[in-house]
């Protein structure tokens, strides 16, 4: 067991956006979201007992920018459903984090607060990642029903069950695009016995260990590549971002020129609200599942929704958890699940190549 102070939390945050591979919510609305609170106690999944019930709250949307006005009709629907989910199965003992993000890894630090709960220690993608497929509970094939949908604009909706993963995903994509915002999601009720098959362990305290390299490191760069065991694959400067709003994701490409040791070389990523797939000088260097992280020179994370044309970018990848590299995890998270015509090759190969 640990306890998270709020100088601790902002720490989590900063690790968790650099684990968002671009994408994962805003951070500065996470750190937002966590203002008011004052620690959260954070609990391996091996200190649960086998009964004991969790959840998983967050909230799913495009991540880009929006104009449109809407009217709020739930201030706080993250707690609208919590009260639902909770009148559903009667009692919660536990919350954990669906992914590493900067908003949605707060998500589950503040309904743990909220709750008087404790946050575990992991998650079920081990970064973050566009669509509700790629977490680990359909790896294993099962429900995450009941599952609770509350957007700001009036919609509470309870799903009992699914006819399949592309429905859930499209159901709740949908009333995220009709409330022109992300909505709160509250799904995978689990026992502790399940949650110790399911979750990507220690993840939380390894934001927690990168926040502090980016707070306290002489050589923030180098030593996040060490913490990951990843690598550096390019320096540039952003020439060119073109996204838009599609169907509840922000899709599109980010293109970078290089600088220093890869001056006359391009780098270019294709994204669907993360970082998702990497070419270098038109060869492929990072497939999905595995990460690609864009950071400043201080080892601060880049969001997609905040690339700006002449920013300077260090790109780091690395592998991703183990259990994504398993054909069923690749059927969810690899190349061909995101339409493109590449059979995986893992990251530590394409590096070398």
């Amino acid at each position: 067991m640990q306890e998270l102070k709020k100088e601790d939390l902002s720490l989590v945050i900063k690790g968790a956006t650099i684990m968002g591979t671009g994408g994962g919510g805003n951070p500065r609305a996470g750190l937002s979201l966590l203002k008011n609170v004052d620690k959260v106690t954070i609990l391996s999944v091996d200190e649960i007992s086998d009964d004991a019930i969790l959840i998983s709250p967050y909230f799913l949307g495009s991540i880009a920018p929006s104009k449109e006005h809407i009217e709020v009709k739930i201030p706080n629907p993250l707690q609208r459903a919590l009260e639902e989910i909770k009148a559903l199965i009667g009692r919660v003992d536990g919350i954990i984090p669906c992914e590493l993000g900067g908003y949605n890894t707060a998500v589950a630090l503040y309904a743990g607060w909220l709750l008087k709960l404790p946050v575990i220690d992991g998650d079920l993608v081990g970064r973050a990642a566009p669509e509700i497929h790629q977490s680990t509970i359909h790896i294993f094939k099962l429900p995450v029903t009941p599952a609770v949908l509350v957007s700001l604009t009036g919609n509470v909706i309870i799903i009992k069950d699914y006819a399949s993963i592309d429905d859930y995903e499209k159901i709740a994509r949908y009333i995220s695009t009709l409330a022109k915002s992300s909505i709160a999601v509250i799904d995978t009720p689990i026992t502790g016995n399940i949650a110790r098959k399911v979750i990507i362990r220690n993840t939380i305290s390894l934001c927690f260990r990168l926040g502090r390299i980016i707070s306290s490191s002489n050589d923030p760069i180098n030593n996040i590549i060490k913490e990951l065991e990843g690598w550096l694959i390019f320096k540039g400067i952003v020439k060119e971002f073109k996204w838009e709003d599609k169907q509840g994701f922000l899709e599109g490409e980010v293109i970078l020129e290089g600088t220093d040791e890869w001056r006359g070389h391009k780098f270019k990523t294709w994204i669907k609200n993360e970082h998702i797939i990497a070419w270098r000088d038109n060869e492929v260097i990072v497939m999905p599942p595995d990460l690609i992280i864009f950071l400043k020179e201080k080892g601060e994370p880049i969001t997609n929704s905040e690339l700006e044309i002449g920013v300077k970018v260090y790109v780091i990848c690395t592998k991703a958890p183990s259990i994504w590299r398993t054909k069923e995890g690749l059927e969810l998270f690899g190349p061909r699940h995101f339409g493109f015509n590449y059979e995986y090759v893992p990251v530590e190969i394409l590096v070398q190549s």
